[in-house]
């Protein structure tokens, strides 16, 4: 598991902060919250500088601690990323790890 970002919990529900990696660094990065739009729709959207990032999507863990699962995309990604938005040591940080391999 990978840090790729850290944000701060705003006081209208949405989230401010950076997502960084070896070839994206994007600073002005806001997870807002967004109407449902049906019962799978996403309860956030991902967004920096105007451009549409990704969306969210509000989970509880196993032991009960609530996150964000999130799918970014962008045109520079071979594929959309999976990410989630969890509480380590009191901040917000943004953790990505690669998918496991599916058996032929």
């Amino acid at each position: 598991m990978a840090t790729i970002g850290t944000f701060t919990a705003n006081a209208d529900g949405s989230f401010s902060g950076a997502i960084r990696t070896l070839t994206l660094n994007v600073k002005n990065v806001r997870i807002r919250p967004c109407e449902k739009s049906g019962e799978r729709g996403p309860d956030y959207r991902v967004s920096a500088d105007g451009a549409d990032l990704g969306a969210a999507w509000k989970k509880t863990s196993k032991d009960n601690n609530e996150y964000l699962s999130m799918k970014l995309d962008d045109i520079s990604f071979g594929e959309p990323v999976n990410a989630a938005l969890v509480v380590i040591d009191g901040t917000h940080t943004l953790v990505w790890s690669r998918s496991a391999a599916k058996a032929d």
